[in-house]
């Protein structure tokens, strides 16, 4: 990919924001947390700056410091609203912005996130995405008291990749289900009182390791045909998820080098997919302390750490510094293979309307990013075209 191709820029939004501090911030507004205008700003600033989509994060148990288990920190946010049904609020209120809410693959029904997400594709008219997530904490599974999860330390368990092989039977039974109407399975002839052809209705007839799903949905088959799919990915399972599954797949490189090997090892497990002709964006995830100086930004962080008790750090790259210095690093990135970044905000209030109004113009004087939308859809703001029924192909 050329450095000088336009960038593809999202936001992701988690509470107040990424820092553990940042709900005691001024700009943090915390009591409106839990309120549906408190997530349609956050969105309605995001498409003022253009961005492609902005993600929402979800869960299936509180929100923790520990890598699995539940902690009883009371100085940090706890609980959230539904993503789904978050992104289906605000979908109205905006008109251009992609939609893309967190799932929970490992616990959830593909059959149920199917018609939710074909929904919000209504909604929004053709905005919608989800980004599929596992979970591997043994509490969350408690919630549901359908199975138990052994005990694993780290992502690099062999337990894993069984979680991530459910979860891309999870995106297959989800897209089937999608394609299960064809385009023109509703008819609404009241004339000859036939509303549809029932022979334009497919079972997708989905027999795996993990689910048995014969369909068809309930949903008629949503505007974009396949609603935009995306995962985050750290090492080479879930990579094999994203070029396998998916269309969108976040990485955390810490350096181009890193950028360049993981792209790599993406676009070969994509090809051995036998998806090299088709469209797949990997997008790089920063968390983001943007401010007028490096020293404003930095002293930013530090007293956000001094509240937190701890340095801040994660599996993504921290970016401190300003907007001249993030875009020099986004096009150093892109020029290993990335086609766009997945910024997550330290503190939503502050870093939010930084990304959009400092960092966009920005990358617009230099002719890096769009001025103005091009497309109506997700897919068509990503460049993805939208696929063929592949039940009407047959």
């Amino acid at each position: 990919m050329s450095p000088s191709s336009p960038l593809h820029l999202a936001v992701a939004l988690d509470g107040t924001g990424w820092h553990p501090a940042s709900w005691r911030e001024p700009v943090a507004r915390p009591r409106e947390l839990f309120t549906a205008g408190y997530w349609a700003g956050l969105v309605i600033e995001a498409e003022h700056g253009l961005l492609d989509f902005v993600t929402i994060e979800d869960g299936l148990g509180p929100q923790s410091s520990h890598f699995l288990d539940p902690d009883e920190r009371t100085d940090q946010v706890r609980g959230r609203l539904d993503a789904v049904l978050i992104a289906s609020r605000v979908a109205p209120l905006t008109s251009h912005i992609g939609l893309v809410p967190t799932v929970v693959a490992t616990h959830t029904e593909p059959f149920h996130i199917s018609k939710a997400i074909a929904t919000l594709d209504y909604v929004s008219t053709g905005r919608a995405g989800l980004r599929v997530q596992i979970s591997a904490r043994p509490n969350e599974a408690a919630h549901f008291g359908r199975r138990t999860l052994s005990r694993i330390e780290n992502y690099d368990d062999p337990s894993v990749p069984e979680l991530f092989a459910e979860a891309a039977d999870y995106i297959e039974v989800v897209r089937r289900l999608w394609d299960s109407w064809e385009d023109d399975a509703e008819i609404r002839d009241v004339a000859t009182g036939r509303f549809i052809d029932r022979d334009k209705l497919h079972y997708i007839d989905f027999e795996g390791r993990h689910f048995s799903v014969k369909g068809p949905s309930i949903t008629p088959r949503p505007p974009q045909g396949q609603p935009v799919v995306s995962a985050l990915a750290h090492q080479s399972a879930p990579y094999r998820l994203v070029a396998r599954a998916a269309d969108v797949g976040y990485v955390t490189p810490h350096d181009t080098a890193q950028a360049r090997a993981i792209v790599a090892e993406i676009r070969a497990e994509q090809e051995a997919a036998g998806r090299a002709d088709e469209p797949l964006h990997v997008f790089g995830d920063l968390v983001v302390f943007l401010d007028g100086s490096e020293a404003e930004a930095v002293a930013r962080r530090e007293r956000l750490d001094t509240l937190a008790g701890i340095p801040y750090g994660g599996d993504a790259r921290v970016f401190t510094g300003t907007a001249a210095q993030l875009a020099d690093l986004l096009q150093e990135f892109q020029a290993e293979g990335l086609s766009g970044f997945r910024l997550r905000p330290a503190v939503a209030g502050h870093d939010l309307p930084a990304i959009t109004r400092s960092l966009v113009p920005e990358l617009q004087r230099r002719g890096a990013f769009r001025s103005a939308y091009e497309a109506s859809t997700l897919r068509g703001l990503l460049g993805l075209p939208r696929p063929a029924n592949r039940y009407a192909a047959a």
